[in-house]
């Protein structure tokens, strides 16, 4: 079982370390069987690992521990006392360390012995994540230095400003650079914990898993941090990703057929049969996903007009657009506006 740490101090988020560990928790479920997309086949939970009835479960899916300086009860910035464990010894192998934040996370960075213990646990875990301010626990360690990273939104000037080393982008719900990932605030951290199973396990179980905790796979509006898109498969095949992180970077950008195939490298026949095959949806449907999104942030976050933002998204025309959202969205993009737009 992948093992996953996360650091509890006074004062954290609680909704930043029990968010992810649901996620990480549901997850062991479905890899073990034990959690279908519709059902729950009989199962016990033993403190935060899962103990599956299906034969062989204890050797998938994640072990999550969550751990404090003193291993003592934890009571959150809203007053929620946590149970934890004591810190792992140095050199324990751990799959995953995870900070979270909140308004305790300035003291924390305070505590010489709590930042060591991070600077010295992180090179022996596969991958480091934070949450929210969970970054500046990350930061005070070293770890983010030449990183990009993200964190809640009205922390990143603070972010910057004490740590110029590290490049501060506020606006996506997550970053993955390497081994590095950070999420911006609160929820951000079930999307980011949803990120990771997906790296893991595939994007069955981590459809699965979000089905199962009633998430969104793509967030209703709000700020834009909040509306990026959240859930978004990723193909297996670099080629492939290489062509959606294209369509995603600019998506009013010339992505018919031939081009994107010509980008892959690939006819565009077999480039069609791969694309669908790793993503679960044609090009065309994926390029409409990511122009549908770009459009929301746009009425979310401008004044322009629908023709403007039809001509920056690639749809071409307002009447293309107002056809395309209302397909995707079940909404016109007026009515959209009017409901989310954010002053």
């Amino acid at each position: 079982m992948r093992h996953v740490v996360i650091l509890a101090f006074p004062g954290l988020q609680s909704l930043d370390a029990v968010g992810p560990l649901e996620v990480f928790s549901a997850a062991s479920r479905v890899v073990a069987g034990t959690v279908a997309a519709g059902r729950v086949v009989a199962g016990t939970v033993a403190g935060s690992r899962v103990v599956a009835s299906t034969a062989g479960a204890g050797t998938v899916g994640y072990r999550v521990s969550l751990v404090s300086a003193d291993g003592s009860w934890v009571h959150s910035e809203s007053g929620l006392g946590l149970a934890t464990e004591a810190l792992p010894p140095v050199g324990t192998a751990i799959d995953t360390l995870l900070l979270p934040g909140g308004d305790g996370v300035h003291a924390a960075r305070a505590d010489s012995r709590l930042i060591e213990w991070v600077r010295d646990t992180a090179p022996h875990c596969r991958r480091v994540a934070t949450v929210c301010t969970g970054t500046f626990l990350a930061a005070e360690a070293g770890l983010l230095d030449g990183r990009t990273v993200t964190t809640h939104w009205a922390r990143a000037p603070r972010l910057r400003d004490e740590f110029p080393a590290i490049t501060v982008d506020a606006d996506p719900i997550y970053v993955h650079d390497g081994r590095i990932w950070t999420s911006a605030g609160v929820t951000a951290g079930i999307d980011l914990a949803l990120a990771m199973v997906d790296d893991d396990h595939g994007g069955d179980v981590a459809q699965t898993v979000a089905r199962w905790l009633v998430m969104f796979l793509h967030r209703p509006g709000g700020q834009t941090q909040f509306s990026a898109p959240v859930w978004v498969p990723r193909a297996e095949r670099s080629t492939v990703r290489a062509v959606q992180a294209l369509v995603e970077a600019a998506p009013g950008g010339d992505h018919r057929l031939p081009a994107l195939a010509a980008a892959a490298a690939m006819s565009v026949r077999h480039f069609s049969r791969v694309f669908a095959a790793e993503v679960g949806e044609s090009p065309g449907r994926y390029v409409e996903r990511v122009r549908v999104e770009a459009a929301r942030r746009e009425l979310e976050c401008t004044g322009d007009t629908l023709d403007l933002i039809a001509a920056r998204c690639g749809f071409g025309t307002a009447e293309t657009l107002r056809r395309s959202f209302q397909r995707r969205l079940g909404v016109a993009p007026d009515s959209y506006r009017r409901r989310f737009r954010v002053a």
